[in-house]
């Protein structure tokens, strides 16, 4: 069969970011199938319904990453944009259409039943080979488990066990990202142990996690330095989840002497005394850019989110990072439930013991089905469970409305340019792609660390 595999996100904000996603899904296709892809960011329409009209794909299949940019503050909703893109692939193609990803996967009924698409993937996409092989054998790909039709209740396949091969983009398409700041990504794992109330992680790739081999994570960064990669990102929900597998990775990637930067999320946990050197070796790995998903200072806050260290904890993470020579950027996540006016403070004179680092503020969190904010919410009376949550719908705190808390942090930044409120928006975006046309590489946050 002749397959086409689209990545329509076309953000930028705050840089491009490479759909890792359908390598994976290129890699499990079997040999027998035509695969293209084509890339939005790389591309536009018209050159896509030449495509289309040249070539006759007989399915295509759609990544949903995202649903919106979770920012209450200066929102931004995908959806209608790809449902726009459904409409217009009709128009032009006689093609099964099949969506999958990981904004997919939060609410799958929903986003199917909105798309009008043929088949959705649930959890991750390896399994679209599955849905090939049902259409070509003439089978109802609905059967398969993590196969969704429409009108059929949604049932979460288990994590995928069959082969996990990446297939890069070509060339052409990779050289976008390759001009655009250089970076490209890879994972050391999937799933996510962690039990955060808000984050819909586990719900897209499980709770367990499933560990890809120190030597295999090495192997696939030098494959993308070979391919042009200028910088790397790990694209696990926390790099340190598993502390001990972390290790063995940076290990294999200072064995390889990978010459690339990289960076990734770490969660700011308690080390115990035999990895004091956690830091010293990430950077000896190549490490550069460590972003923590610190989300609050206050203890009572962090106890609410169920986060799996204290306000000491990232002190302790913090100094040792900056120790170890390595950037730094905390994420903040202001107004969940028990949020006040009094921990919101904590919080913000807390920060002033963080030196040299960028800090960014979200504010409002974003419900999603399957999470325990979400439960809280419907308690609260908040939402029902009939509350259409395509449409962004951000937590309420009682105690605080979202403009105080934004004013309580620009107070307190004082106009220092480290203090963002969000990503930084299209000016944040347009200052990164200047830079990247300059020749620099990574996320550059570190230029803005005080």
């Amino acid at each position: 069969m002749k397959v086409l595999l689209l990545s329509p996100n076309t953000l930028q904000v705050p840089y491009p970011v490479y759909p890792l996603g359908l390598d994976y899904v290129a890699g499990a296709i079997a040999a027998q199938h035509q695969v293209q892809r084509y890339d939005l960011n790389s591309g536009n329409l018209e050159e896509l319904a030449t495509v289309l009209a040249s070539w006759q794909p007989e399915v295509i299949g759609l990544a949903c990453r995202n649903i919106d940019n979770t920012e209450a503050g200066a929102p931004d909703y995908f959806l209608d944009q790809l449902s726009q893109l459904v409409s217009w692939l009709r128009g032009r193609s006689q093609a099964v259409l099949v969506c999958g990803g990981s904004g997919f996967t939060i609410m799958p009924e929903a986003i199917l039943a909105l798309l009008r698409v043929d088949y959705g993937i649930i959890g991750e996409g390896e399994r679209f080979s599955l849905l090939l092989t049902a259409l070509e054998q003439g089978e109802d790909p609905a059967l398969i488990p993590g196969v969704l039709a429409p009108g059929a209740p949604a049932q979460l396949a288990p994590p995928w066990d069959g082969q996990r091969r990446r297939v890069l983009a070509t060339p052409e398409q990779r050289a976008f990202y390759v001009q655009q700041g250089g970076m490209l990504n890879l994972q050391s794992k999937r799933g996510c142990s962690f039990r955060c109330i808000y984050c819909p992680y586990p719900h897209i790739e499980g709770r367990s996690h499933r560990l890809v081999s120190p030597e295999e994570v090495a192997a696939t960064a030098l494959a993308l330095q070979q391919a042009g990669a200028r910088y790397l990102f790990f694209t696990d929900s926390a790099f340190n989840s598993d502390l001990r597998h972390s290790i063995k990775v940076a290990r294999a990637l200072r064995t390889s002497r990978l010459a690339l930067p990289w960076g990734a999320f770490f969660a700011p946990l308690r080390l115990a005394r035999s990895d004091a050197g956690y830091f010293k070796l990430m950077a000896e790995a190549g490490c550069c850019h460590v972003e923590f998903g610190t989300e609050s200072l206050s203890p009572s806050m962090l106890r609410n989110y169920r986060k799996p260290f204290t306000p000491d904890d990232v002190f302790a993470a913090h100094a040792a990072a900056k120790a170890a020579g390595l950037h730094v950027a905390h994420y903040f996540l202001l107004g969940g439930p028990g949020e006040s006016a009094t921990t919101v403070q904590q919080s913000l004179e807390r920060i002033e013991q963080l030196p040299q680092a960028a800090f960014f503020f979200f504010i409002g969190i974003r419900i999603y089905p399957g999470t325990e904010l979400y439960e809280i919410a419907v308690q609260e009376g908040q939402i029902s469970q009939n509350t259409n949550l395509l449409q962004p719908v951000f937590y309420r705190t009682n105690a605080i409305d979202r403009d105080q808390i934004e004013a309580m942090v620009l107070q307190q930044a004082a106009g220092r340019i480290n203090w963002l409120v969000g990503s930084g928006g299209k000016t944040a975006a347009n200052l990164v792609q200047r830079m990247h046309a300059r020749g620099r590489v990574g996320p550059l946050w570190e230029h803005l660390a005080r």
